[in-house]
């Protein structure tokens, strides 16, 4: 059985904040705070880097449409881990924290972004009407498929998700559209677990398992970014899979409060 991959701690408690609580809890990001290197980094890309080399069609997709986006979010991303510290950053190649060498394939960018950080990464881009899911590399899927999911908009993407109303859609659009490149924005939310895996792809209709013991909790850091040429929307999605047991008292009997 393999060993669980988990952070000491949350940076945030979601659930008892009143601006992040409730759908969709959107805040401004400090500073340019889109990209994280946490004690779960060796971990997590070691994780990555197998499911990207034995399952890419099933972490991977770029259409068409979305291939200078993806080229302008790899050049953004290298900038940003330019700026962490702990990477080695060659006109070929980078040296992770962790030790790993990725060769930059420019062929492949959003392959290639997914090899040197934590955080999945979507593309969002407008088609007239809404955003679209254009493109992602998706290795650590929270109860959602990215094969059934590319090329949809964000209304149908959303619609087996019971809280996400016509009206939280419409107003999920409309931030879409006020989304400016100096101006990135993230929320985080939280779900229960009995079980560690974070790969967990499901299809739309097929319900997660219920926790009975709720020992992990698993939250995404949701970062939304406008990219300044091609104007493309990135959705970066940092997880964080803690210990239930490992929470402070106070937040472990909100967080139960809340759950029930």
């Amino acid at each position: 059985m393999s060993q669980p991959i988990l952070q000491a701690r949350l940076p945030f408690y979601p659930w008892m904040d009143p601006r992040t609580a409730r759908l969709p809890g959107i805040l401004p990001v400090e500073g340019d705070d889109w990209l994280r290197v946490d004690e779960a980094y060796a971990g997590q890309m070691a994780e990555r880097d197998m499911r990207i080399a034995t399952q890419e069609a099933a972490v991977h997709a770029l259409l068409p449409e979305a291939g200078a986006a993806a080229q302008e979010l790899l050049d953004a991303v290298l900038v940003k881990i330019a700026g962490l510290g702990g990477f080695q950053i060659s006109p070929d190649r980078v040296i992770r924290p962790d030790g790993v060498g990725v060769a930059l394939d420019r062929t492949h960018p959003l392959r290639t972004a997914g090899l040197l950080v934590q955080e999945d990464l979507c593309l969002l881009q407008h088609d007239g009407l809404e955003h679209c899911l254009t493109g992602a590399i998706l290795c650590f899927p929270a109860s959602w498929t990215l094969a059934q999911k590319i090329g949809r908009p964000m209304t149908t993407i959303h619609v087996p998700v019971t809280p996400y109303t016509e009206d939280v859609a419409k107003r999920v659009q409309r931030l879409f559209d006020a989304i400016r490149p100096e101006q990135a924005l993230w929320r985080m939310n939280w779900l229960l677990y009995d079980e560690f895996a974070l790969f967990q792809p499901r299809l739309e209709g097929v319900a997660r398992p219920r926790p009975v013991e709720n020992l992990f909790i698993r939250c995404e850091r949701q970062c939304l970014l406008r990219l300044p040429v091609s104007r493309a929307v990135v959705f970066s999605i940092h997880t964080y899979l803690v210990r239930v047991a490992d929470l402070p008292l106070e937040a472990r009997d909100s967080l139960m409060a809340a759950a029930h």
